[in-house]
């Protein structure tokens, strides 16, 4: 944390269009939909789904926010400095927003699970800590169903054979906080700023 900390006000950052990293809807008769995942350092995770689902080629992502959820009910605006601390509970998570006539829901589960390691509990790489986890947040019955068959069949082809265990916590949606903007879109403002080891694809 101490030198994510530093880094953060050390750095100029670029100016960017966030408009940019943005998209509208493509598939007629269709709704957006929302997908919410926590696997480590939230400027990491931001990237990388950007990086292969990028708005500007019609992917299907069409916006992500990072943010903090799944923490303590009693505790309202979390900053990014109580969360880091541990005593708030609340995960680093991005919110994507995205067009299921384009991508599925299935699809972005996959894709979340190939780009972290779920098998560390409360850890990424040397990030450690309950804001670290791994973790899937579900916004309807059906996202749970479809996140859990998906959970299922990657530890059966990518960590049953290793003799690992996904310890990927698959809950309900809670309530949501925006981080600060010198947050969002961290790695576009800051191209050679910290990024999380296991940010990558694995398989």
């Amino acid at each position: 944390m101490l030198s994510r900390l530093k880094e953060i006000l050390s750095f100029a950052p670029k100016v960017i269009n966030p408009a940019s990293y943005r998209a509208t809807m493509s598939s007629a008769g269709k709704q957006p939909e929302v997908a919410t995942f926590a696997s480590g350092c939230f400027w990491g995770v931001e990237h990388i789904f950007l990086k292969h689902f990028p708005p500007a080629q019609k992917k299907g992502i069409l916006k992500t926010t990072v943010g903090y959820t799944g923490g303590n009910p009693l505790v309202k605006n979390p900053d990014y400095n109580s969360v880091c601390s541990g005593a708030t509970d609340h995960a680093e998570a991005v919110k994507i927003e995205f067009d299921p006539g384009v991508v599925t829901y299935e699809q972005l589960v996959e894709f979340f699970y190939r780009t972290h390691d779920p098998t560390t509990e409360n850890r990424q790489g040397r990030d450690s800590g309950t804001q670290y986890r791994s973790a899937i947040f579900t916004h309807s019955p059906e996202q749970r169903i479809a996140a859990l068959k998906v959970t299922e069949a990657v530890q059966a082809r990518h960590f049953t054979p290793k003799g690992k265990k996904v310890v990927t916590e698959i809950t309900d949606a809670k309530e949501w906080w925006d981080a600060e903007d010198y947050h969002q879109l961290y790695l576009y403002k800051n191209p050679s700023g910290y990024q999380c080891p296991t940010h990558r694809l694995h398989w």
